[in-house]
């Protein structure tokens, strides 16, 4: 829902939530008796101009402008109704080990009662590897070896199937979930970012979900796992998820398909200074993260996107400062990825750096992006109290050509002075990403963007998502890899 909602059943309040990103469900059974209708309302309120709610890139605005486009109401993601077991499994958190060849899975429950137990298996094309069954009880950690575990990556992402069971005192079972898991890991060495212990370079593209008859909602589950096949044929080998929380569908495309992605909120609408804008950010972005934390396809975690809107005075910039800091903080405790507080703003605690820079000729951004002279790396002047410590650093957003083959507005734009012909447009991209991979402080990139979105037509493919260049000559020059990553 966007962005408040309240549910009523029968008149009651069964339930409310704030986020217009975040899933979440309501517990219904004391407001219904068995073979008699229930009379189910929701109630949905978006304010889009009131400054303490994240929109992401909807335009407060009647129209679609610059970088802010149609907004979304009401319900834009799936609703249903189930019926669940008293003392069913409510949700497991599933952490990779791989250096231990383990799975660790931390269950919860709706209810517990004596004598109930918890049974999880992990199989390999149909066949049970590893199995545990233990007391149920909350918190509890399960720790399930797995004997020569095959591991998840983007050149072979193989998921184990997982299987869930809650058995009773008799051993019945009263609940059964299947799910599947990727045996990967994710973490820092040095000024590096390694994927299941091997430094990996990331070649990404800007991805903001937006669809034309849908505009968050994607048409079809088909579309998402285009998306993404669209992004890999061109050379990426994954994307930034920008300014948008996507459908659980989209992340599980990505886990079968092998597709990185960085984890980001929606968090542009909201003025990160206003301490009811901070409160709402955090109760949400803590759910994104619970909910989407499973996936091994997501390796970053990124609560923020440039955050201008910090003051210059440092005693009131303190909000935003602690508000990043809180999300930073928040994030590590409820999972184990590394976190990137602000894409290309204002650094205050994070394991990631990140810049973005839009220079439109090879020789400009050389020279903007060159270390300098003390061995410290290009990064925004700020007042905040946060210099480079040597985190892997990322030109997350560079490119943005304008190249336009359909006009779809009238105020349709990209990054500097378009191409005249396709040949330009060609040696203009390659000449950038080839300052870019030049570098050997830099750990990846991010191009600005993977289709048009309204009248920000700079993308890789339109925004109906037909092709605008030779994805061939694109592949050459998307899937440049520097000697120390290959």
């Amino acid at each position: 829902m966007d962005y408040y909602c309240v549910l009523y059943v029968n008149g009651q309040v069964a339930g409310r939530h704030w986020g217009g990103m975040s899933s979440f469900d309501f517990e219904i059974t004391r407001y219904v008796r068995a073979g008699e209708t229930a009379n189910i309302v929701l109630q949905v309120e978006d304010d889009a101009r009131s400054r303490v709610q994240a929109l992401g890139k909807q335009s407060p605005a009647y129209a679609s402008h610059g970088c802010l486009y149609t907004r979304t109401t009401g319900i834009w993601q799936t609703v249903w109704m189930e019926a669940v077991a008293p003392c069913g499994l409510r949700n497991v958190y599933v952490k990779p080990d791989l250096d231990n060849s383990s799975f660790i899975f931390e269950p919860s429950f709706y209810a517990l009662e004596n004598g109930l137990q918890f049974r999880v298996s992990v199989l390999d094309g149909g066949k049970v590897v590893a199995s545990k069954t233990c007391k149920a009880s909350s918190p509890q950690t399960v720790v399930v070896p797995v004997k020569k575990a095959r591991t998840w990556s983007p050149e072979s992402p193989f998921l184990y199937d997982v299987k869930y069971e809650v058995l009773d005192a008799s051993g019945a079972i009263v609940d059964a979930v299947s799910s599947y898991a990727g045996m990967r890991k994710v973490h820092i060495e040095g000024h590096r970012l390694y994927l299941n212990n091997n430094p990996v370079f990331l070649r990404f593209v800007l991805d903001q979900g937006f669809y034309p008859d849908g505009i968050w909602t994607a048409p079809s589950d088909e579309a998402l796992k285009a998306d993404i096949e669209m992004s890999m044929a061109v050379g990426f080998n994954g994307a930034r998820l920008h300014q948008k929380v996507f459908e659980e569908r989209f992340h599980y495309w990505a886990d079968k398909l092998g597709y990185l992605t960085w984890g980001e909120s929606s968090s542009w609408g909201f003025d990160v200074n206003n301490e009811v804008g901070a409160r709402n950010f955090l109760s949400e972005w803590e759910d994104i993260v619970e909910r989407d934390r499973n996936h091994p396809s997501i390796i970053v975690w990124t609560p923020f996107n440039e955050t201008w809107d910090r003051p210059s005075d440092p005693d009131k910039a303190r909000i935003h400062d602690r508000l990043l800091t809180d999300a930073y903080d928040l994030t590590h405790k409820i999972d184990y990825r590394p976190v990137h507080d602000a894409s290309g703003g204002y650094h205050v605690k994070t394991d990631i750096w990140s810049y973005h820079r839009y220079n439109q000729e090879a020789e400009d951004l050389a020279e903007d992006i060159a270390p300098h002279t003390d061995d410290t790396v290009p990064t925004l002047k700020q007042e905040c109290e946060c210099p480079y410590e040597g985190q892997p650093y990322f030109l997350d957003e560079y490119g943005g050509i304008k190249w336009v083959i359909e006009q779809y507005a009238s105020n349709s734009w990209g990054y500097g002075q378009g191409p005249k012909s396709l040949d330009e447009f060609y040696n203009r991209l390659k000449g950038l990403t080839e300052v870019i991979v030049g570098y050997d402080y830099i750990s990846g990139f991010c191009y600005t963007q993977l289709t048009d979105v309204e009248q920000e037509q700079n993308g890789i493919y339109t925004y109906d998502r037909k092709a605008k260049f030779d994805s061939a000559i694109l592949r050459e020059i998307f899937s440049m890899t520097p000697d120390w990553a290959k």
